[in-house]
């Protein structure tokens, strides 16, 4: 019966650095997904009002960019684009509504995500 010393038996587990360092990717992540989700619901939002202008929607340009502020009007989270931000075009007699627009999402004091959304209606 031998018994081996205490101290050639390796210690198992996460160390305070790992543990450091799993904690501040895990927060970093959460803050910039907390960041981002309310512009990609603004962005679907958007995209849906389009869609309903284009397919309901009148037939000039300033018809269509009206119903887009009533929309607007309706849906609250519609913030980063206006009416005169569309791009209306025809295309096989059918109304196109295109838009573009940049939200820049601050994360912390000097940094700052840049997100380019575009979208137009089918």
């Amino acid at each position: 019966m031998t018994a081996q010393p205490v101290s050639s038996r390796r210690q198992r587990g996460v160390t305070l650095f790992g543990l450091m360092f799993w904690a501040v990717l895990i927060g970093f992540g959460a803050l910039v997904t907390m960041r981002v989700l309310p512009t990609i619901n603004e962005y679907y939002t958007i995209q849906r009002a389009v869609e309903k202008i284009a397919k309901e929607g009148g037939t000039t340009v300033p018809e269509i960019r009206n119903a887009f502020e009533k929309q607007k009007q309706i849906e609250y989270s519609i913030n980063s684009i206006e009416g005169k931000d569309l791009k209306i075009t025809k295309e096989n007699e059918k109304v196109v509504v295109s838009f573009a627009y940049d939200k820049e999402i601050e994360l912390m004091a000097p940094v700052y995500l840049l997100i380019k959304y575009e979208g137009h209606s089918k």
